[in-house]
């Protein structure tokens, strides 16, 4: 089984490369993140012809998710155990499926904006909220994994230059604990090997030519628990599908699993 993770900031501007990359890379399950459209509005006919069921959770503004499955789609979540509010909206970062046996979640962790704003607290209740998730459904003895934009570098050689960011979310130390706290639950963060150059960087900002100097960062992860990392027989991100006109700002990140 392949399962896969892509932040494609914005389904329909970047629906014509969404189509021609299922189309080659042929995953089972694709995880997708930053939507911005309402159900209503989700391409789910374009994708059916490609043969793949769809469970998205999507409002219309920034944020959005979505499991897109050759493998059946059962047992759909949207949103987290006790998932907190920021401003007095509910946002739709997470859903959840099981996918022929293998339960993912597709999470878009909240970016936080800076230490200090009201949305960095609220993404740390967030992720305490994914904890609690986790906490409840990883430990069935089926394969399960969370997969997404998590918004964290987990270590400072995830980032192209950790100096630059002494004074920024994503390296903050109770980001990274959140993350440990994640892996106290018997999660394993799979790390993807790189298919050009040293680190598997899976973002790179559209400004400064980030791309072209590898000036990047990996913040979409996967976290799995025993059944899931240990099929895992590879992992890798899509460095290819971040090149060219119309791409996203991230690359995908594929997993192949012998189950």
């Amino acid at each position: 089984m392949r399962i896969a993770t892509w932040n494609v900031n914005s389904v329909t501007a970047r629906l014509p490369r969404l189509l021609g990359w299922l189309s080659s890379a042929q995953p089972d399950v694709l995880c997708v993140q930053e939507l911005k459209c309402t159900d209503e509005a989700f391409p789910r006919a374009e994708i059916a012809e490609l043969g793949y069921d769809v469970a998205c959770h999507g409002t219309g503004r920034w944020n959005g998710v979505a499991i897109l499955s050759k493998a059946g789609l059962d047992d759909v979540t949207r949103g987290l155990t006790d998932q907190p509010a920021y401003e007095d909206v509910t946002e739709p970062r997470a859903i959840g499926a099981t996918c022929g046996g293998v339960r993912v979640w597709s999470v878009y962790v909240p970016n936080g904006r800076e230490p200090g704003h009201a949305h960095y607290a609220y993404k740390l209740r967030w992720l305490e909220a994914l904890q609690a998730t986790v906490l409840a459904e990883s430990g069935a003895g089926r394969p399960f994994a969370v997969l997404g934009d998590f918004n964290i570098a987990p270590t400072d050689e995830d980032v192209w230059d950790i100096s630059l960011f002494t004074e920024s979310t994503h390296v903050t130390e109770p980001e990274r604990k959140a993350l440990a706290m994640l892996r106290e639950t018997g999660l394993t963060d799979v790390v993807p090997r790189a298919l050009k150059y040293d680190r598997p960087y899976t973002y790179w900002d559209y400004r400064q030519l980030a791309f072209p100097k590898n000036n990047g960062m990996r913040i979409d992860l996967v976290y799995a628990n025993p059944a899931f990392a240990g099929a895992v027989s590879d992992a890798y991100v899509d460095r290819e599908e971040r090149k060219g006109k119309g791409a996203s700002d991230h690359a995908p990140v594929v997993v192949d699993l012998t189950v």
